[in-house]
């Protein structure tokens, strides 16, 4: 599985990045992948050639490059519960700066858009974006600003409706993608969910939004201790007919 390390201009600099693709000279439909606050690692590179082996062009883009290149902050190889709240520690800053209004991120994401439409190995056409906790947040502002490049968005332990009923109405308002979103059962109420599914409702947008049955924040990712192996199947089996459907192959 051919994998590269590549660099996304922006208006703030230079976005270091991670991209895989099938061997087989084809142009392939894009995915733009958002990475955990985590970042870019071995268990990220892991999940973008899994997706990039059933036939997609997976672009990881490193958003705090404005701080640094991958990785930001240094990691240990498993990220347990006891090395956790210093990483977070480091890490909320971060995430606050970048959060704080929308206008890195949707910058950002015409940047990664961009050059994610602009590679050989990318098909023309519409694209999906999925990304995981705030990367979760960051794929449905990708998506409601360009609704008509985006066709598919996921987020998977994502903050979804964190800002409140106003600010996802006006999120939603725009989304003209398929949605999927992958709640983490320490993450959300049944109550919460059920106001979030009537929201989407209300957007008409076409959407699963579900709880993942015993789960807790981050289960996706196998180097820390919230890891489902079992939810992560789960994500899978919903994430691939997602994009089957939604996007077109050659």
């Amino acid at each position: 599985m051919p994998t590269k390390t590549l660099r996304i201009p922006t208006p703030d600099g230079q976005s270091d990045a991670f991209a895989a693709f099938p061997d087989d000279g084809e142009q392939h439909p894009g995915v733009l992948m958002y990475a955990d606050a985590f970042g870019i690692r071995p268990v990220l590179k892991e999940m973008a050639r899994e997706l990039a082996g059933h036939g997609y062009y997976v672009l990881v883009p490193n958003f705090f490059y404005r701080h640094g290149p991958t990785p930001v902050v240094d990691l240990p190889e498993h990220i347990g519960e006891e090395a956790r709240p210093a990483i977070i520690a480091q890490l909320m800053p971060l995430i606050e700066a970048h959060t704080r209004t929308d206008d890195r991120i949707l910058s950002d994401a015409d940047a990664y858009l961009g050059f994610l439409s602009a590679q050989p190995q990318a098909s023309p056409g519409p694209v999906a974006v999925t990304g995981y906790c705030i990367g979760g947040l960051l794929a449905m502002r990708t998506a409601s600003a360009h609704p008509d490049q985006v066709a598919a968005v996921a987020s998977f332990h994502g903050p979804v409706g964190a800002d409140g009923p106003e600010s996802l109405h006006r999120l939603l308002s725009k989304i003209t993608a398929e949605v999927h979103l992958g709640h983490a059962e320490t993450d959300i109420t049944p109550d919460a969910l059920d106001e979030l599914n009537k929201a989407l409702d209300a957007a008409g947008a076409a959407h699963t939004s579900e709880i993942y049955p015993g789960t807790v924040h981050g289960f996706t990712m196998s180097d820390t201790d919230a890891f489902s192996p079992t939810a992560l199947q789960h994500h899978w089996d919903r994430l691939l007919p997602l994009l089957d459907r939604t996007l077109t192959r050659g």
